[in-house]
């Protein structure tokens, strides 16, 4: 009799374990789905990284590029941009950035062309467009002025044009993302 009562008990803790393993199993196939809903769908995946061909950017001139559905300024600084950029004293800005903490190589300087108070999109990047008094961007909608670097310098934005993370494959292509 005292056997009998082990193989009971033996079956009964084998029938719970394979219910609850069988119950755990049920559970994550129904959270499953759930939790692969939250993932980044295929499309933004695709953007988060932009190879951008830099080459034939003249000196002065400013491209814009899609980088996770916002646009990115890539400007060719000119030597009188840079000596403005460099030349402003960190302590007098809002949000005080030297330019060299903002740029990989200094002729290039690589932004998120997103206002930084409302998210207007400044004007600057095209010839003729208003640059504010700093000779960076413009934004019409509340009068905020960015530097030659991006950095605030006048108006209501708090904060500089955002840098993204990127970096040069070569002297002609570059990877934001």
């Amino acid at each position: 009799m005292d056997s009998a009562v082990k193989k009971g008990a033996t079956r009964r803790d084998f029938l719970y374990l394979t219910a609850g393993a069988m119950g755990a199993v049920g559970a994550g196939a129904a959270v499953w789905p759930l939790v692969d809903s939250m993932n980044p769908a295929a499309d933004v995946l695709a953007l988060a990284t932009t190879e951008v061909d830099i080459s034939k950017v003249a000196v002065g001139q400013a491209i814009t590029v899609v980088w996770e559905g916002k646009p990115v300024f890539i400007r060719h600084r000119t030597p009188e941009e840079i000596t403005a950029a460099t030349s402003v004293d960190v302590n007098t800005l809002r949000d005080p950035q030297t330019d060299a903490s903002r740029t990989i190589k200094p002729e290039w300087l690589i932004v998120v062309g997103i206002c930084t108070h409302l998210g207007c999109i400044p004007q600057g990047q095209k010839p003729g467009q208003p640059r504010g008094q700093f000779g960076g961007w413009f934004c019409p909608c509340h009068g905020s002025q960015y530097d030659t670097s991006g950095r605030i310098r006048l108006g209501p934005a708090p904060k500089n044009l955002l840098v993204p993370p990127y970096k040069f494959v070569s002297d002609a292509l570059v990877r934001i993302g």
